[in-house]
Formats: C-alpha cells, sequence, structure tokens
C-alpha cells in the first residue's frame, strides 16, 4: 500500500515540477522581450517584476516540486526494489539526470538576468520553452508502457500529433511576433 502513496505523491510533483518547468522558460520570454523592446521606465519595472516572479517559481514551486518528485521515486525503488532491474526505468532516470541539470541551468539564467545579462533572444527563449515537452511525452509513454512502448500505426499517429501540436504553437508564435513588427510598423509610420 506504501508504494501507491509514494506513486500519487511522485505524480502529483512531478506534475508541479513540469508546470514549472514549462512556466519559467515562458517568464525568460517576457523578460527578454521587455529588454528588447521597452523603454525606461516600463523595462526597469517589468524586468524587476519578472525577476521577482522567477524567483518565486523558482524557489517555491519547482524546487519543492523536484524534491518531492525524486523523493517519492526513491521511495517507490526502495519499495519495490525489482524495478531496478527494468529498462524502461533506467531510460527515464536518464532522462530525469537531464530535467535535473535543465532545471539547474534555468537557475543560472534566472541569476544572469537578474544581474542584466539577457543570454538568449525572446525567440531562442521560445525554443527552451518547449524543451521539457520532448522528455514529458518519453517519460510518460516509459511509465505507462514500461518497456513495451507501442511501434504499432496507433503510436506513429500519437507522435505526428505530438509533433502537430509543437508545430503549431511554434507557427502561432511566429504569426504573433509578424503582427506586432507590422503593428509596429504602422505606427512608426503615422509618427
Amino acid at each position: 500500500m506504501a508504494y501507491f502513496w509514494f506513486k500519487a505523491f511522485h505524480i502529483v510533483g512531478f506534475v508541479s515540477w513540469f508546470a514549472g518547468l514549462f512556466y519559467l522558460p515562458r517568464l525568460f520570454v517576457y523578460h527578454a522581450e521587455a529588454r528588447e523592446q521597452m523603454v525606461e521606465p516600463a523595462r526597469s519595472i517589468l524586468t524587476e517584476q519578472y525577476s521577482l516572479m522567477e524567483k518565486r517559481l523558482y524557489g517555491i514551486i519547482m524546487n519543492p516540486a523536484m524534491v518531492v518528485t525524486l523523493a517519492m521515486a526513491a521511495a517507490m525503488v526502495i519499495t519495490m526494489p525489482d524495478l531496478l532491474h527494468q529498462t524502461w526505468l533506467h531510460v527515464k532516470m536518464g532522462l530525469v539526470v537531464v530535467l535535473v541539470a535543465y532545471h539547474f541551468f534555468c537557475k543560472r539564467i534566472i541569476g544572469q538576468l537578474e544581474s542584466g545579462i539577457t543570454p538568449f533572444t525572446s525567440k531562442q527563449f521560445r525554443w527552451m520553452n518547449e524543451f521539457p515537452t520532448f522528455f514529458l511525452v518519453v517519460v510518460v509513454m516509459l511509465a505507462v508502457f514500461k518497456n513495451d512502448i507501442p511501434t504499432s500505426a496507433t503510436g506513429y499517429v500519437i507522435l505526428a500529433m505530438v509533433v502537430a501540436f509543437a508545430a503549431s504553437i511554434q507557427l502561432y508564435a511566429r504569426k504573433r511576433r509578424l503582427d506586432a513588427e507590422k503593428k509596429l510598423a504602422e505606427q512608426q509610420a503615422v509618427v
């Protein structure tokens, strides 16, 4: 019975952690856009607010969620040590190591943005925002299907849907950027 409690809180932890992994790079996008496009005093006000939001999200939500995720995973393995003999879990653990590194990489970016350094453009941050999506899909597929990840037509259709979803997000972001550039050009033409 303890295993199921650990599993339930593991799921709660990773859902919360991924919420932060998805939202933090979005804040980075807004932070970079404020630096790129705004003039004073709006730039200072917004960058200060984004720095505060980034630090709070990272410290209050993401760090505890990551700790709960990892602690509950360890508890599940301790409760059922035979899990360590399964290949899917080794792959999942490797992906989690990459996600933990990404988590700490985000902390580094928070520090850079707070000190006035913008390491990437808003467009590059948008791509960074998509990074955890791939890991979420693969980790969930591994957890659900274990060593029997479907390679049938259904699996490929689902993969195509995920790729189409990611592409539509990028196309929408491009459309918004082009619309904003067009609006700005119109405003400058009026002046």
